[in-house]
């Protein structure tokens, strides 16, 4: 009798569990919807669609993670690292062997705008299409049409990715989705005006600024994928380096830029404030300076109407003159390495030496991009084809970890800095996990 009970509750406990399974099932092996489902691909397109998207992927700045320095431009092969193991990213020519030759536009659609390549095979979110799939649709047609007839096919097979199983298993990556990836593509506010919103759905979408500037949860998430969200673009440490706010906090983000600053920054990859450096130097170079003005006046705009956290960010940053000579430590490593750029008194020579003054690597918490730099230098900046003469030297070789940390702690406590102090083991943990800056920097010529 106690038999047959258990059979019978086992058989009801399994019906729910078959159910639940085979919805679990459907639901990470479906297809995203797409609106281009039964549209055919042209045999050829409209140069001026290709010219299109040429300048969206511009926008996207797809060169960052797809093409590598001496190989053909979007053929893969970057390794990217994450907390389970490294991914490499693909490419994305035309060739139909080893890149996107027989993807269909509903295929391309599924893939950058919802992580889902032909076959239902999950592409890791270090592909942004949770911002990506904020793009219109004319934006995705564009795109499809330069990838498909703007670049040359490259047979170079893609590099597998080396997490270990059962950590390199893909259908989670859907329930991921359903969790954190939004699935809608960007919608005006009516409430804003048309130069607003252009500069959200660049920022949002196609320049997905929060990949770098947002803050992610524990499941490797941004904290918030758009305004409505505090956490949004307010910072955040990204391999080896702390891509700072972007909203109105006076020392850590753009609270003390103008717009037309924003947009000089964005066009020159440098203003009065700053120098471009570290990974925002690859989306100059390859990225912003191509922006249309219009374009980078909306971004401008959009930026500049996020509030700071005052909380946070504390009072602004006030400069204060020191002594000539100081007898703090790490003074003298200053006048002797660095003075001769940024000058005694921190100001440096705008806008060719970024000041180190109100700086925000020296008044931010996070330490990483000033010891970055100063351990590895910085890539070269070419601005309307023409490189930079000037860039920061690595000083890995010339100093050691406790002078890299003493003239750091100097920097980020003087002038009204205050940042705080450096401590020289983590100096030594980013000496042994990152290299000095090429001198050589990947400057994409699309066509």
């Amino acid at each position: 009798m106690n038999n047959r009970r258990f059979a019978r509750t086992a058989g009801w406990l399994a019906l729910p569990c078959l159910v639940a399974a085979g919805l679990l099932a459907w639901y990470v092996t479906r297809e995203p919807a797409t609106p281009f489902e039964q549209e055919q691909a042209a045999a050829r397109f409209e140069p001026a669609l290709v010219s299109r998207g040429e300048y969206v992927a511009r926008l996207s700045d797809c060169v960052a993670c797809h093409s590598l320095a001496g190989k053909a431009p979007f053929a893969g092969g970057l390794e990217m690292a994450t907390p389970l193991g490294a991914i490499h990213a693909t490419n994305i020519t035309p060739d139909k062997q080893t890149g996107i030759g027989t993807y269909s536009l509903a295929d391309f659609d599924r893939a950058v705008r919802h992580g889902v390549a032909p076959g239902g095979r999950r592409l890791y979110p270090a592909m942004p299409y949770p911002s990506y799939v904020k793009l219109s649709d004319d934006d995705i047609k564009a795109l499809y049409a330069f990838f498909m007839q703007g670049i040359k096919p490259a047979n170079q097979p893609n590099i597998p990715s080396d997490i270990p199983w059962p950590l390199n298993m893909r259908w989670p990556i859907a329930l991921w989705n359903g969790v954190f990836a939004p699935t809608a593509t960007y919608a005006a506010k009516p409430n804003q005006d048309a130069l607003w919103n252009r500069g959200a759905y660049i920022v949002q979408g196609p320049g997905h600024c929060g990949s770098c500037h947002t803050p992610r949860g524990l499941a490797f998430n941004e904290k918030a994928l758009d305004e409505s969200g505090a956490p949004f673009l307010a910072g955040a440490l990204l391999d080896g380096w702390y891509a700072p706010s972007l909203r109105q906090d006076p020392n850590t983000g753009l609270g003390r830029w103008t717009e037309p600053q924003i947009v000089q920054f964005l066009k020159t990859g440098r203003n009065a404030h700053a120098v471009v450096y570290g990974s925002m130097t690859e989306a100059f170079n390859n990225s912003t300076q191509f922006m249309q003005d219009e374009d980078l006046a909306a971004i401008a705009r959009y930026l500049k109407s996020l509030p700071g956290d005052p909380q946070r960010d504390g009072a602004p940053w006030q400069y204060q003159a020191v002594a000539a000579v100081q007898d703090a430590p790490g003074a003298h490593t200053y006048a002797t390495r660095c003075a001769s750029c940024h000058g005694l008194d921190g100001k440096g020579q705008p806008e060719w030496m970024p000041p180190l003054a109100g700086a925000t690597s020296a008044l931010a918490k996070e330490s990483a991009s000033a010891i970055n730099i100063t351990l590895n230098g910085s890539q070269r900046v070419v601005a309307a084809g023409v490189p930079d003469a000037y860039r920061m030297p690595a000083f890995r070789e010339q100093l050691s970890d406790a002078e890299i940390a003493d003239v750091l702690s100097y920097v980020r406590s003087t002038w009204g800095n205050n940042g705080g102090a450096v401590d020289a083991k983590a100096v030594d943990k980013l000496r042994g996990h990152t290299d000095p800056a090429s001198s050589s920097p990947i400057i994409l010529h699309m066509r």
